[in-house]
């Protein structure tokens, strides 16, 4: 019971960060400015952007729960779940509102190098369990492509 309780914790904070985010998405992606700017022959049509991480959330829950479970330093692992947190959250405003491509650009590597760092530090603490962050890290590298052709090409 108590891991369907973390569970449910660690998705309602993730969803969070996407619905704050999604406010920045929805009025940048329909804008001029980003309709305008070329784009990477590979960026997958809008809706799938909330289909893909409505479904990498979830599964971020699952593996959150399961890293917190058998962690031995909770805090450390709270703390770097709440720094992503905060990179996945900020991106959409630098990208969208403030349309800062370089600084963006900045922000999901950082993000995509600490859901690395998530995968490749405590594959140990849970082994298979760690299958459930990585469509977030193959999600971050294409994304973070998206963002690098953006900020090369524009």
């Amino acid at each position: 019971m108590r891991f369907v309780f973390r569970v449910l914790i660690f998705i309602l904070i993730n969803f969070l960060g996407l619905l704050i985010g999604s406010v920045y998405t929805g009025i940048g992606a329909r804008s001029t400015w980003y309709q305008e700017l070329n784009k990477a022959p590979w960026t997958p049509p809008g809706y799938l952007f909330g289909v893909f991480w409505l479904f990498i959330m979830i599964f971020f829950g699952f593996y959150m729960s399961k890293l917190y479970a058998e962690s031995k330093s909770k805090k450390k692992i709270f703390v770097f779940f709440i720094l992503q947190w905060i990179l996945n959250l900020i991106w959409n405003p630098i990208f969208f509102y403030f349309r800062n491509i370089e600084i963006g650009l900045i922000v999901i590597l950082c993000l995509t190098f600490l859901i690395f760092f998530f995968l490749y530090k405590y594959y140990k603490v849970i082994k298979l369990w760690s299958i459930f962050i990585f469509p977030y890290f193959l999600w971050l590298l294409i994304a973070s492509s998206l963002n690098l052709y953006i900020y090369l090409f524009n």
